[in-house]
């Protein structure tokens, strides 16, 4: 199977518990700080864990309506988060799947966000170097807003 990736990097000065903890409450967060991205989201099945399915319906700042998604892992000592996109149009037509890895690791004065996105490709089509970049955006840009969003709010993180 062919794939792509991106990674993506941000540093904070929030220790890695907190921005993991902030990140915990994305599907409550992310419509509220980047409403032209998430519209909504809205668990289908599960409470959170693993198992659990979440559909995101896109704003008007992507190119996508609808995505699902699965939680494939959480480790909450070694703050890290895996989940994979495996249904909707965010799939764009030429993807299996959309997995994504994330993992807050701690650092001197506060700690570095890690995300690595992989495009699974049915075939030999892949995602353009021009969707990469934006979707790259996207997610730095999200980050951001999330991060703004617990510093505004440290009694609830």
């Amino acid at each position: 199977m062919t794939s792509v990736s991106i990674q993506i990097e941000v540093s904070s000065t929030f220790p890695a518990n907190k921005v993991f903890k902030v990140f915990s409450d994305f599907d409550n967060i992310a419509p509220k700080v980047n409403h032209t991205v998430f519209k909504s989201i809205e668990t289908v099945e599960g409470n959170g864990g693993v198992g659990t399915i979440t559909i995101f319906t896109f704003g008007d700042a992507v190119p996508f309506t609808s995505g699902k998604y699965k939680v494939d892992a959480i480790d909450t000592s070694n703050f890290s988060y895996n989940y994979s996109f495996f249904e909707g149009d965010c799939l764009m037509g030429i993807l299996d799947s959309i997995n994504h890895h994330i993992k807050v690791v701690p650092t001197d004065g506060g700690s570095i966000f890690k995300q690595t996105v992989i495009y699974n490709c049915k075939g030999s089509d892949k995602p353009s170097e021009d969707i990469l970049k934006a979707e790259k955006e996207i997610y730095e840009k999200t980050y951001k807003a999330i991060e703004a969003h617990g510093a505004a709010h440290p009694d609830t993180y």
